[in-house]
């Protein structure tokens, strides 16, 4: 099952809105996926690096920040949000800062890195999730969701989507990958690292294999077509753009909508009814083994 939303704004008078629109957009996917949701926004741009860093609780997070700023003998800007901390590094200390925190916590994962994105999870009803971690309060220029109905391994955080595995890259599936275990095993001699033995994280780490390559991201989702076998429906976040491509076959149900103000995405029609100008909206269903991309400049 699973249920999968996105939002790009081409209007900046709407990015006030952002957080309050996707919030929507994911509670209504609920009955598609109520075990675990996530979500990507991408917001102003930061100075630096921002690391999503993920932790038991707040009191956890705020342990292992005190710690690394004592190791590494610096002070960082941190925005705290339920069991998610959003830690600013300076672009040359990113290094440094991972290596810090895997010698020396536990149980403190780094979720996401970006300029502008940040990545929220966690177990729980799509709208508890999105309410922990003040969704509709988030501003921005574009963003991903997915509620997770766990069919093939078990309901963790850890195991909710969006993956991130580059600078500004993330992705959320929904779908079956057959040959994920081999290309995982491809994609780590290439020097990529995995945290789970997700198939959309093998997907999220192909498709940032490919861009760090020199493809483009449309470039990058029409070789997946013919490298990543199963069936699928993958809907992608970069610093700039939004995409979406289905498997030849298009067996997962998915509807888009475009008006002079945005492009958005639903598993179901019903996740976007709620959107300004939908009922002047072009509405269509994404055609198989095509890749959609926009992008902002």
């Amino acid at each position: 099952m699973c249920g999968i939303v996105g939002l790009f704004l081409k209007n900046p008078k709407l990015e006030p809105q952002l957080g309050t629109l996707l919030s929507n957009m994911l509670e209504t996917m609920t009955g598609r996926g109520p075990d675990s949701a996530g979500f990507a926004v991408y917001g102003a741009d930061g100075e630096g690096v921002k690391l999503t860093l993920r932790g038991p609780d707040q009191a956890a997070l705020s342990v292992a920040v005190s710690g690394l700023e004592a190791g590494l003998g610096a002070r960082f800007e941190t925005v705290e949000r339920d069991t998610h901390t959003v830690l600013s590094v300076p672009a040359g200390r990113e290094d440094a800062v991972r290596a810090w925190l895997q010698a020396n916590t536990r149980g403190i994962d780094v979720v996401s890195a970006g300029r502008r994105m940040e990545i929220y999870k966690e177990v729980g009803l799509p709208a508890q999730v999105a309410g922990r971690f003040d969704l509709a309060g988030m501003t921005g220029t574009h963003g991903i969701g997915h509620t997770r109905m766990a069919t093939e391994s078990a309901v963790t955080t850890n195991g909710a989507h969006p993956f991130s595995t580059g600078i500004d890259e993330c992705l959320v599936h929904n779908g079956s990958l057959s040959n994920h275990n081999d290309m995982r095993r491809r994609l780590e001699r290439e020097g990529l690292t995995f945290a789970t033995r997700n198939d959309t994280e093998v997907a999220a780490g192909y498709l940032s294999w490919r861009m760090r390559e020199g493809a483009s991201l449309k470039e990058a989702l029409e070789s997946s077509l013919r490298d990543l076998d199963g069936f699928f429906t993958f809907v992608v976040g970069t610093e700039t753009g939004f995409a979406v491509v289905r498997d030849p076959i298009a067996c997962k149900p998915a509807v888009m909508a475009e008006t002079d103000d945005y492009v958005a995405f639903g598993s179901e029609y019903r996740a976007l009814v709620g959107l300004p100008g939908i009922d002047k909206a072009r509405v269509f269903e994404p055609e198989p083994a095509r890749v959609y991309a926009w992008e902002r400049h």
